[in-house]
Formats: structure tokens, C-alpha cells, sequence
């Protein structure tokens, strides 16, 4: 067994390497080229170390690359790690010295993260790509109704689905030849949204099943329910259902002492990606369209209590309880039962 400790502060094109023995002391720094065979050749000989590295665009890949070479890697959580990046003499030698002292001394001072696995992170590839050309669409299709209302006039009323096939009707002519081969854009990228929708639910329904279960939900469709899934990834990850929703950042922060015990926002800690999708399906729930259930019936008797932001705050509420929900009906596979409280209370009166 290796007994040295190795932190790797990593680098588009270099990665600092430091390297301490069982006593702490710093036997050796180096830096390595950003691919897989110079990774492979320099840590070929430091099975069994540990290596920490934090948590960055390329920490997915090199993280599984080091594992296969039989490495025990820790990737750090950088919000964390303020004793690294809050330095008067930041530089990227001495990061990777402090990932390895910190790692021999406490790893859980790290407070390690758990990259998902390549073909979860592929797949999730595809989500990631709708969601910047639908980013991208909303923007495209602003400039075209911000453009149009800075010459007095403005286009008619439509979703932005079908945009790029009414915003000529009402298009003023002396801009057609400037904003119509934007539209023409627009109508693209809807067909490649389109086209990226269809993967989804084949992959939804060809390589996870579970998300029918969460798609029960009324607000929840395929994307919120297989982004769910992949990010997670293994629901047995969290002992607790209630852990998730500090996983994905929804919970409020704590600044307590002594009888002061303050109200903040939530710490947005975890994927954004996931969370903005369980705000959105919150708002359904709790908006119009959202049909009778538990969820909504929490939400309105928080906004009922009124107080300043009730109305976000009971959205975030929801939200979080729903991520609470998912995961239960993921891990016990049990049914969705919109009503299941009231329905627990009759069934407890009839007994």
C-alpha cells in the first residue's frame, strides 16, 4: 500500500502536482500534462495513494482515470475550501499542497463530492444541450421582439414554439430583410429542441423506467424526471429522503449564536440545473394548471400566512418538498397518491 498523500491542483493544459509522505513532509512536486497518457504514466507507480484534487471541469474524467489506476481520489468541494482559494500568496503549487495536507490530515475538511459515472454523465449531455439552445432561442426570439418595439411597432402575441412561424404576419416590412434570417434561426433550433425532446423520452423509457414513477407527479415531465435521475444517479446515496433537498441546494442557510438565530436564503449549493427544473415545477403546481394535491395545498397555506416574499418562499418550499417526494417514490418505488394525507386521515377514522 502507497503511503504517500497526493494533491493536484488541476489546469486546462497543466496540472500541479505535490506530493508528501506518511510524515507530511514534501518529497517531490512536478507538473503533468493534461491527458490521459501523461496521467497514466505519472501515477502508474502511486497505487493505493490518495490523490485530491478539487472539483472542476475536468475532475469527472481525471477523477475516474486515476480510480482506474487503483488511486483513492477525493474530490474536493471548492465553496469549501476557502483556506485555498482566500490567500494572500495563491499560486498553484501551493494549492496542491494544501489539497494533500489537508487530505492526510482530515479528508472531511474537503468535504468530498461524488462524481456520476460516464454514461450517466453522457446522457446527461443531452439534456444540458436542449437547455442552452432553448437559452439561446429565448434570447434570439427578445432581440427580434425588443428590435421591432424600439420602431413603434410589435408583434403579435404567440409561444415561442410556434414564433418563428407567426413573427412575419406582423413583422414590419422595412425590417423583414434584417430579423427574418434570424427567425429563420429561431425555427432551427425549435426543430433541434424538438429533435433533443424525442431523445429524451426514448432514453427515459429504453434506459430508466423509474422515471414513469416520478412523471406521476402533474408539473413533472420527462426532463425535471430524468434530470432527477442522473444527477442522483443512485438514490441509495442518501440514507435520508430529506437529504436531498440540502443535496440540491434548497434548504436555507443557519447563522445561529446564542438567542440570535437568523432567517436566510437557501444555500443554492448543488446542481443549479436540477434546482431551477424543481422551482419551475413547483410554480406549476402551486399556479392554475396544477391539479389538488398535497404539495399544493402546502404551498397556499405558507402563502396564505403572508409576510414579506411569501409567495417565493412558498415556491422554494415546494420545490424542496418535491425533491423530498421524488426520491421516496424512486427509492420504495411506491406509487404517486396526490391526496395521500387526506387519505391516511380517512383511514385512520375508519379504524
Amino acid at each position: 500500500m502507497n503511503t504517500v498523500t497526493i494533491g493536484m491542483d488541476l489546469g486546462d493544459k497543466k496540472h500541479v502536482v505535490c506530493i508528501l509522505d506518511a510524515e507530511g513532509n514534501m518529497i517531490a512536486d512536478s507538473t503533468v500534462t493534461n491527458d490521459k497518457e501523461s496521467i497514466n504514466t505519472f501515477f502508474c507507480k502511486f497505487k493505493g495513494s490518495t490523490v485530491a484534487i478539487e472539483a472542476s471541469t475536468h475532475s469527472p474524467w481525471i477523477s475516474r482515470q486515476l480510480t482506474l489506476l487503483g488511486c483513492n481520489v477525493l474530490v474536493g468541494n471548492p465553496r469549501k475550501l476557502r483556506v485555498i482559494w482566500d490567500s494572500n500568496d495563491k499560486t498553484d503549487k501551493r494549492d496542491a499542497k494544501m489539497l494533500a495536507q489537508i487530505a492526510r490530515f482530515d479528508s472531511s475538511l474537503l468535504y468530498p463530492i461524488t462524481h456520476r459515472g460516464k454514461e450517466a454523465q453522457i446522457d446527461l449531455e443531452i439534456l444540458q444541450a436542449r437547455d442552452s439552445l432553448v437559452k439561446n432561442r429565448t434570447n434570439l426570439v427578445n432581440h427580434v421582439r425588443g428590435s421591432v418595439k424600439a420602431q413603434g411597432e410589435r408583434l403579435s402575441s404567440c409561444s415561442t414554439e410556434s414564433f418563428y412561424k407567426k413573427a412575419a404576419e406582423s413583422m414590419p416590412d422595412f425590417l423583414k430583410d434584417t430579423l427574418l434570417p434570424i427567425v429563420e434561426i429561431i425555427g432551427q433550433l425549435t426543430a433541434q429542441i424538438k429533435e433533443y425532446d424525442r431523445r429524451i423520452e426514448i432514453i427515459s423509457k429504453e434506459k430508466y423506467p423509474e422515471t414513469e414513477l416520478l412523471r406521476a407527479i402533474k408539473g413533472v415531465g420527462p426532463l425535471t424526471a430524468l434530470a432527477f435521475v442522473l444527477i442522483l444517479e443512485n438514490p441509495e446515496r442518501f440514507a435520508k429522503s430529506r437529504q436531498v433537498g440540502s443535496f440540491i441546494g434548497l434548504t436555507p442557510r443557519r447563522d445561529q449564536s446564542g438567542e440570535v438565530d437568523k432567517q436566510l436564503r437557501i444555500t443554492k449549493a448543488g446542481n443549479p440545473f436540477l434546482r431551477r427544473l424543481l422551482v419551475g415545477a413547483a410554480q406549476y403546481i402551486l399556479g392554475p394548471f396544477g391539479e389538488d394535491c398535497d404539495l399544493k395545498r402546502f404551498g397556499l397555506r405558507l402563502s396564505a400566512r403572508g409576510g414579506k416574499n411569501a409567495k417565493r418562499r412558498s415556491v422554494v418550499a415546494v420545490a424542496r418538498k418535491l425533491a423530498v417526494l421524488l426520491h421516496r417514490l424512486w427509492q420504495q418505488g411506491e406509487i404517486y397518491e396526490p391526496l395521500y394525507i387526506e387519505q391516511r386521515k380517512k383511514l385512520a377514522k375508519a379504524a
